[in-house]
């Protein structure tokens, strides 16, 4: 698990529980329960190349689509109103991406 050590596998079971039904998903809600919150920048940034499974130092839009099976391969994908919403509040330059920098402020806001 990408996360071990880092998050609390009963905390990331909660959150994934919270926003099992469709359209559910809400990042504050999810980075408060999954114990993200309150985590350093450095952590942050760690956990920000979990998400961006191609490495490519930008989180795009099909990379936030499978956001939760990050946490555990079983969960399900974002909606598309998810995603795009996501998407949305954390990218805020414009570019259709999410960077290291605007993901640490998403998760802390």
């Amino acid at each position: 698990m990408a996360f071990k050590g880092m998050l609390k596998d009963e905390d990331i079971a909660a959150a994934l529980q919270h926003c099992a039904a469709a359209d559910s998903f809400n990042h504050k809600e999810f980075f408060a329960k999954v114990g993200l919150a309150g985590k350093s920048t450095e952590d942050l940034k760690k956990a920000f190349y979990f998400v961006d499974q191609d490495k490519s130092g930008f989180i795009e839009e099909d990379e936030l689509k499978l956001f939760l099976q990050t946490f555990s391969a079983g969960a399900r994908a974002l909606t598309d109103k998810e995603t795009k919403a996501f998407l949305a509040a954390g990218d805020a330059d414009g570019d259709g991406m999410i960077g290291v920098d605007e993901f640490t402020t998403l998760v802390k806001v």
